[in-house]
């Protein structure tokens, strides 16, 4: 192959719970398939998803007992790494919201290296921090800057100034389908509605979707709410639910990589957050055949959901729409299926063959 002979190191906060996690993870599957060798680096100690090539794990040397010089012995390993190993280039997908943090990796930890960062957020402050020209200054010194969204490339990254720029999506893996049988245990007797991802709720609004089922009364006819995962408000969100109207039938259940059954035998599933990049939790559900009903945010949707077509676009964050798109969505058994059967084929442009494709393109475009 004609990139074999190119290395390429991943950096990333962690590979777990979140769907940038699970993006990079992804990467690292792909461009090792593409024929590059690969190397990970992670900040942080949580692998919750497969990946392909040599883990470097900087967060296993953390202890309880951290402080300012044992960060500083890890930058100097990461350094001494990048050196001796003399990577083509660096594809960073760390958020930039420090900036000294940030212009310590320009000047010294990538220093002499190509570089790639990828944006995953449509949020401003998460990589710009509150230093836009100086970020601006890091940016242009990269080979590309990739975002994951066509509105975070022409609103967050162009508008700013910066120069090189593309939009490539996250990807899903077609072999998740595999992974599919019956319902999950827990599940087996149950009609239900699913959100999943890590519980912010400043930035997920699992608040608003509690309130929208519970105003859709969808549980008088024995339909479930499931919200599958973990995270800092989880305890929070319990007992706000167990406020509301059909309290009864919203369960919590915990995190899990594999989430794809519950996904396949959801009624929908559905989307609130207040900002995102590319949710994959659309991708992933619609490339299993689930429709989905989501909120109309900013970033992402728009680019995923075609409406009344594979699913619903709520276009403000309003409790009687939202909870009119649910009850359509569980109760029309023609729209359902409608939407269900338009959902693979509306996804396979983000499928791992072509986003592979696109990322071996451009490494092999700006690296000749």
């Amino acid at each position: 192959m004609q990139n074999k002979h190119k290395k390429i190191c991943i950096v990333s906060i962690s590979l777990g719970k979140g769907g940038a996690e699970r993006s990079c993870a992804m990467l690292s599957q792909m461009l090792v398939a593409e024929g590059f060798e690969v190397h990970i680096i992670i900040l942080n100690n949580e692998v919750d998803y497969p990946y392909a090539g040599t883990l470097v794990n900087l967060g296993a040397l953390k202890n309880t007992h951290d402080n300012a010089l044992k960060q500083l012995s890890r930058f100097r390993k990461f350094r001494k790494y990048l050196v001796a190993q003399k990577f083509d280039v660096i594809i960073d997908h760390c958020p930039k919201n420090n900036v000294t943090r940030d212009v310590f990796y320009d000047r010294y930890l990538y220093k002499g290296f190509n570089r790639i960062y990828v944006v995953h957020s449509s949020k401003k402050d998460q990589y710009f921090a509150n230093n836009t020209k100086k970020l601006v200054k890091i940016y242009n010194k990269n080979i590309m800057n990739v975002a994951v969204s066509k509105y975070i490339e022409t609103e967050l990254l162009v508008k700013n100034g910066i120069q090189k720029t593309r939009t490539i999506r996250n990807a899903y893996d077609p072999n998740w389908s595999e992974m599919v049988s019956e319902k999950p245990s827990e599940l087996k007797d149950k009609k239900y509605i699913l959100a999943y991802g890590r519980i912010e709720d400043k930035i997920k609004d699992f608040t608003f979707l509690i309130q929208s089922f519970s105003a859709s009364r969808i549980w008088e006819q024995k339909v479930y709410l499931v919200i599958l995962g973990d995270g800092k408000d989880k305890e929070n969100l319990q007992e706000f639910a167990s406020q509301q109207a059909g309290s009864d039938f919203i369960l919590f259940l915990p995190f899990t990589e594999s989430p794809f059954q519950h996904i396949a035998n959801a009624e929908c599933v559905t989307l609130t957050s207040k900002y995102e990049g590319f949710p994959m939790i659309l991708v992933e559900s619609l490339s299993l055949g689930t429709p989905v009903v989501s909120l109309d945010i900013v970033s992402g949707p728009s680019e995923i959901v075609k409406h009344q077509e594979n699913g619903l676009l709520i276009s403000k964050r309003s409790i009687p729409l939202f909870a009119e798109a649910l009850q359509k969505m569980c109760f029309d058994t023609q729209f359902q299926k409608h939407c269900q059967a338009n959902a693979k084929a509306s996804v396979q442009q983000f499928s791992m063959e072509e986003i592979a494709k696109q990322w071996s393109q451009l490494i092999h475009n700006e690296l000749r």
